[in-house]
């Protein structure tokens, strides 16, 4: 009898045509968005997270075209990324770390990661460029700094008042490259009044950095929101994947 790890392949068709299903489901709603606000569509980033799903999930969404794959936790993300590449080296997945990050973990994370969305403090941006250059990376570091929207230091991100001097930390340092911002919505607030608080932010940033147009906001709730004003990378995790008994907890 197959257990969660070795699904049955007719457990396997299912999860596939469920993970089919979501995903185109998830795709509409993107390009709804974009058109009611005359966006195309290839302008938004996907981002898959797959924390406490398998594996087996994030083959079936890379080989359905959804290579950039989200994880919160440095340990869990680790054990995939060695996973995959052992019996899918073939796929060009791209892993993001969304979840807060550890200094001490900095140096694990450089070796997988094409981007970190959580850089909220100088100390983390520091640590993962010496990481980066002791890795010898072949290309930078992908950087978004999180950037708090209601003043709670226990949902991670920067102060408004720190958010620039902290950018130009980042830019300074050549193992990163300072893509843009992040930030999650506060939980009581209009998201749409929240992410276009977000998007000035980025304005105000790319006056001293311009190359640091990306914003990574939205998920599963409120994605179309952050679609209307201007998110680059969307973070989906229930929309896709469903709120089935996770294998990783």
């Amino acid at each position: 009898m197959a257990d969660e790890h070795h699904p049955s392949e007719h457990q396997s068709d299912e999860r596939t045509a469920a993970l089919v299903g979501s995903l185109a489901a998830v795709r509409a709603r993107i390009a709804d968005t974009c058109e009611s606000v005359g966006r195309d569509p290839r302008t938004v980033t996907l981002v898959a997270v797959t924390k406490t799903y398998p594996v087996s999930d994030i083959v079936v969404l890379a080989q359905l075209g959804v290579p950039d794959i989200g994880e919160n936790k440095d340990q869990e993300a680790r054990a995939k990324v060695a996973e995959l590449a052992e019996t899918h080296p073939e796929l060009p997945v791209r892993w993001h770390m969304v979840g807060r990050v550890q200094t001490n973990k900095a140096k694990s994370v450089v070796r997988y990661a094409t981007a970190v969305h959580s850089v909220d403090r100088a100390k983390l941006a520091a640590a993962l460029a010496d990481a980066a250059a002791k890795a010898q990376r072949r290309d930078p570091l992908e950087v978004f700094v999180q950037v708090s929207l209601d003043g709670d230091p226990e949902r991670g991100g920067v102060l408004d008042a720190d958010l620039d001097g902290l950018a130009d930390v980042v830019a300074a340092r050549p193992e990163l490259a300072l893509r843009g911002l992040m930030a999650v919505a506060p939980m009581e607030a209009d998201p749409d009044q929240a992410f276009a608080r977000l998007a000035e932010l980025s304005e105000r940033v790319q006056r001293a950095h311009p190359g640091a147009q990306s914003i990574s906001a939205g998920m599963s709730h409120d994605l179309e929101a952050a679609i209307r004003n201007g998110a680059t990378h969307v973070r989906v995790g229930t929309a896709l994947l469903g709120r089935r008994p996770p294998v990783f907890s």
